[in-house]
């Protein structure tokens, strides 16, 4: 498996675990924590999670909590423009994602700087995603998602969720190197159309997505199959999300797609430290 990402110049090395920093620009994402409101909360919000050991920070501005309506192309490109602008010019050389399913968004803010793609839909919603972020030669991170954020966890079905998500990756990392990307990273997509038991189905079955040779981004943050079954709230899932980080580098996430960096770049530290060496 490959060890490095060029993302737009920057070198991301992943022969160790790394962190994905969430930051959401609206005030429907399911964690009130992630979210911004101002230009000046979005500095602070990615300076803490830099400080707490972030590689990449990632820049939503349509929520995809269960339920939640797909964004306006428009409504997100305006909404995102000022954040990405300033995230830029102040954190040089943090690597910056982009989370959005539409590929005239990929264009927008490529234009402005940003280093990474991350899409939810995993190219199914827009069917000039693949060709857009080619264009970009920017990393794309393609998640697994049956259903859109709106319909997903209406009863959601699988034959073997593992099995049928793996299917779903060789059929769409073939289209999408044919269009010319060249550095992919797969997301199971916890949560995202999946039930409860799927998610941890997923997770106890995780090493087997590492047939693909890609590298492995888990997005686990207290998300509800954690704190539903923990029987607390998002507010409160931190303690369930470091025990999922956990079982989830041992069977081989390269990337945590986190709300907490300091709790989990501590959980990679120890990871690190009793981790079997070759």
């Amino acid at each position: 498996m490959q060890e490095t990402i060029n993302a737009n110049g920057k070198l991301i090395h992943i022969h160790e675990p790394i962190i994905m920093g969430i930051v959401n620009v609206n005030t429907d994402s399911f964690f009130q924590g992630s979210r911004v409101a101002t230009i000046d909360q979005s500095l602070i919000r990615v300076q803490e999670l830099i400080n707490g050991g972030a590689t990449i920070i990632d820049v939503g501005a349509m929520s995809s909590r269960p339920g939640a309506s797909i964004i306006d192309i428009d409504t997100e490109i305006v909404c995102l423009h000022p954040f990405v602008e300033i995230l830029r010019a102040t954190f040089k050389d943090i690597v910056i994602s982009i989370d959005t399913i539409h590929s005239r968004t990929v264009v927008a803010m490529a234009a402005l700087g940003v280093d990474m793609i991350n899409d939810i839909s995993g190219g199914s919603y827009d069917d000039q995603m693949y060709q857009s972020v080619a264009k970009t030669r920017l990393p794309y991170v393609m998640m697994h998602m049956q259903g859109t954020p709106e319909t997903m966890q209406e009863n959601p079905q699988y034959t073997s969720v593992t099995k049928d998500i793996l299917t779903y990756f060789v059929e769409k990392i073939a289209l999408a190197k044919s269009k010319g990307i060249k550095d992919i990273i797969v997301d199971p997509g916890f949560g995202f159309g999946k039930t409860i038991d799927q998610s941890f189905t997923m997770m106890r079955e995780l090493s087997s997505f590492k047939v693909l040779g890609l590298p492995l981004l888990v997005g686990v943050s207290r998300k509800s199959f954690i704190y539903k079954t923990i029987d607390v709230d998002a507010d409160s899932a931190l303690n369930g999300t470091t025990a999922m980080h956990m079982i989830g580098l041992e069977r081989g996430a390269n990337i945590l797609r986190v709300h907490d960096a300091a709790e989990a770049n501590q959980c990679i530290t120890l990871y690190n430290k009793t981790k079997c060496k070759p």
